[in-house]
């Protein structure tokens, strides 16, 4: 089976722009990618940052599935432990009955966001410890499925509306845990490649160790990966130095204007380790597809699933477009 191309966007804020735009951007966005033969559109959840909008994926979700007609539309992802599992099984319900066999819910256990906002996104409640976010993905399965076991506490609760088709649940991972869980409960798994460049042999096992679920009689892999492409090489290097420039300075503040791509280099050199090892494919059509075809049978991948930042709105679209095109090919 042909491997088929996604999008992941963060809603990227750039340099005298508005987080407003950026979220208008991000529809504009999943329109065109939609147009160009992307099979999904995820959006992801970060908190308390000025360069990415995306603080409430649940809510851009409504907002592109309602102005898309074919995409699947969903999150990239969801921040489980900051929530409640019946809430987060509600809020998709309701996407599921307005955009039926179009959602995903993807689920994730990072924060999205530093300590602190970890804690006031808790306040008036209790924010959920990693060792708990088992149980807690389970129990959504299972509130979208209406399948909660008889002897648990809460087994009359149905989460509404009712609706004839469930969300896709994919699980979301950088590490091993999150994608032994998904073997587990037969789920699919998106890897952060853009974040973990390693994680082949992780993604071996969680094909040997798969235990087939009705959503996914075979194991489905989604790899997610940075990617800026122009049409030239030179071009796409000067376009993605506004992101490594971004990522340098912590990716605290807007995505600024491209500049120099050695100046963006030599100030991602001495960036923080973490920032120097996230992953970027840069080039023209050609070289980015070359790259992302090693990239797809390295990881065993089923899907590529591409995330571009650039200060151009424009220029992101068209990356996305150079790419459809090859891709094509």
């Amino acid at each position: 089976m042909a491997v088929s191309l996604s999008v992941v966007d963060q809603s990227p804020v750039p340099e005298g722009s508005s987080a407003a735009e950026a979220l208008a951007n991000t529809i504009d966005l999943a329109q065109t990618t939609e147009r160009f033969g992307y099979k999904r559109f995820w959006v992801a959840e970060h908190h308390n940052s000025a360069g990415l909008a995306g603080s409430s994926p649940e809510i851009l979700i409504g907002a592109i599935a309602g102005q898309t007609t074919s995409i699947r539309v969903g999150s990239a992802g969801v921040m489980l432990t900051h929530y409640s599992p019946l809430k987060v099984a509600e809020n998709f319900r309701v996407l599921e009955a307005l955009h039926p066999n179009r959602i995903d819910l993807g689920l994730g256990r990072a924060p999205g966001s530093d300590p602190v906002t970890a804690a006031a996104l808790a306040r008036g409640g209790q924010s959920m410890s990693l060792e708990y976010y088992p149980s807690m993905v389970e129990e959504v399965r299972q509130f979208l499925h209406d399948d909660l076991p008889h002897d648990s506490p809460i087994f009359n609760v149905r989460a509404r509306p009712a609706t004839t088709s469930a969300p896709e649940m994919w699980l979301l991972a950088s590490s091993q845990d999150s994608v032994a869980l998904a073997a587990h409960l037969g789920l699919g798994i998106g890897w952060a490649h853009f974040i973990n460049p390693v994680g082949a042999e992780i993604l071996q096992a969680y094909r040997s160790q798969y235990q087939p679920s009705l959503e996914f009689p075979e194991p489905r892999v989604a790899v997610a990966t940075a990617v800026v492409c122009a049409e030239t090489a030179e071009e796409a290097e000067h376009l993605a130095s506004s992101i490594r420039t971004w990522r340098a300075n912590g990716g605290g503040g807007t995505i600024p204007v491209p500049g120099s791509a050695a100046e963006a280099q030599s100030a991602l050199a001495v960036a923080p380790a973490r920032q120097q090892t996230k992953p970027l494919i840069v080039g023209d059509p050609q070289a980015v597809k070359t790259r992302l075809e090693e990239l797809a049978e390295q990881f065993g991948a089923d899907e590529l699933a591409i995330v571009t930042i650039t200060h151009s709105h424009q220029a992101r679209v068209r990356s996305y477009e150079l790419l459809a095109e090859a891709w094509a090919d």
